[in-house]
């Protein structure tokens, strides 16, 4: 399956110039309805603005990636404009918005949906792959650089490797729908180790489940944990260990940052309480208690 699967032609508005944010967000709505992915547009409205107020999703450098994840839209679909002279998103860096991606996806959409969509924010992460589409003249066009960045990405992806007692820090992202920032939070973390020489490993709780689950033997291993969530995700495996915790935002744009933290010996030994615990976990424990 391909990114390109989810991306009709009727979803692509180039070259526009929305009055504000609200605007950027309606036309890409709008996009969507005629493409025949939604049934309810004031529904994904709602919630996307709802995702907008935990945090925006106007991220650095010209782009946003808001989105939604409801029952009003009836598959798993991309919208994309692009806005050639900007329009105020409430970037974290402060820029105008120059290209904007709506990700909508349904309460039950498949892995794989998942997965092409996670593949996308990340991609959309390179500043030339950017520019290609801020550039494009077609829809044609728009679908045949996507096209190709995800080919050239899927051909220099190596499998995800287990990290080795000598190899010890451990990540975790997550944001609210799960769609698009825990993915990019994960991308910017494991760049940012690359440059630094830090052999890092990241678990991803996205909207269809947890991408490259951390396990019981690189846990026990790690000397820090980094946590940037935007909710909440289960604690309860890491006590004892240090670990710093920020949010999904900061894992994406700050990256070094947290590992400057670490260095300088800022990482809290964590305490887990019954509350860090996975309910799955609490509800076992309840079961044997009763047939003790």
């Amino acid at each position: 399956m391909k990114i390109t699967n989810f991306i009709s032609k009727k979803s692509i508005a180039l070259n526009v110039h929305p009055a504000d944010k609200h605007e950027a967000i309606d036309m890409l709505i709008d996009l969507l309805m005629t493409a025949g992915a939604i049934k309810d547009k004031e529904v994904v409205r709602r919630d996307v603005l709802s995702r907008e107020a935990q945090g925006s999703t106007g991220l650095a450098n010209g782009l946003a990636t808001p989105h939604a994840q409801n029952a009003a839209v009836k598959k798993a679909s991309i919208s994309l404009i692009t806005v050639p002279d900007g329009v105020n998103f409430d970037s974290i860096d402060g820029k105008p918005a120059r290209l904007i991606v709506l990700l909508a996806a349904p309460i039950k959409a498949g892995d794989a949906a998942m997965t092409e969509m996670g593949r996308l924010a990340v991609i959309l992460m390179d500043e030339d792959f950017r520019e290609l589409l801020i550039k494009a003249k077609s829809a044609d066009e728009v679908i045949k650089i996507i096209d190709a960045k995800e080919a050239e990405r899927k051909k220099s992806e190596t499998p995800e490797k287990q990290i080795s007692a000598g190899q010890k820090i451990i990540a975790v992202t997550a944001c609210p729908t799960g769609i698009s920032s825990s993915f990019m939070a994960r991308e910017a973390l494991k760049n940012a180790a690359e440059k630094l020489g830090i052999n890092l490993r990241v678990e991803v709780h996205g909207a269809a489940g947890v991408y490259h689950a951390l396990t019981d033997e690189e846990i026990k291993n790690a000397d820090a944990v980094i946590i940037a969530a935007s909710k909440k995700v289960p604690l309860s495996r890491f006590d004892g260990k240090p670990m710093l915790s920020t949010s999904v935002g900061t894992g994406i744009r700050k990256p070094e940052q947290l590992f400057d933290r670490l260095k300088a010996g800022q990482a809290q030994v964590f305490h887990a309480t019954e509350d860090d615990e996975p309910f799955s976990s609490k509800l076992y424990k309840k079961i044997m208690s009763i047939f003790s």
